[in-house]
């Protein structure tokens, strides 16, 4: 699955591009610095617009393309920003299986975003994700720590509902 890249305007704060830049700064001269400085902007920024990855390049002195690699070979890197809520829908086999096409298209279209991109008001982020071990609950999803089991596209609308209010 190719990683999408976020429509959503970057709009980083000074306060973080003051910790990138302490971020670089520390990792400057390690070796393979570029997966831990995108871990920690990750943790500074939520996701890794190219716009981060643009100042990573240039702070470690690596090729853009470098960077980019790393972060879409990777996929604990997300290019796209996660809402308030983070709806993971399982894809593995068992899920699958089980219907969970139908309910990744149910919440799509309740919350009018595709797989790997965030409502606009930055709510709400939907991610498909290949296993994540409960497959005796198949079809399974997550809305940030919350695990839903044994799920009907009926569920859907319900299970959102609660976390619109």
């Amino acid at each position: 699955m190719q990683k999408k890249i976020s429509s959503i305007p970057f709009n980083g704060t000074a306060e973080q591009e003051a910790k990138l830049k302490e971020i670089i700064a520390k990792h400057k001269d390690d070796p393979g610095a570029v997966m831990p400085v995108l871990q920690e902007a990750q943790e500074v920024y939520g996701y890794l617009p190219i716009e981060v990855q643009k100042m990573i390049a240039e702070g470690l002195s690596v090729p853009l393309e470098e960077v980019y690699g790393v972060s879409t070979f990777y996929s604990q890197f997300s290019l796209t920003p996660k809402g308030q809520y983070n709806i993971s829908v399982c894809l593995g086999t068992a899920c699958y299986v089980k219907g969970a096409g139908k309910i990744i298209e149910r919440i799509s279209e309740i919350l009018g975003i595709g797989a790997e991109e965030c409502t606009a008001d930055g709510r709400f982020s939907l991610t498909a994700c290949r296993c994540i071990g409960a497959c005796g609950l198949a079809p399974v999803m997550t809305v940030n720590d919350d695990v839903y089991g044994r799920l009907e596209v009926e569920d859907i609308d319900g299970i959102l509902a609660k976390y619109m209010a």
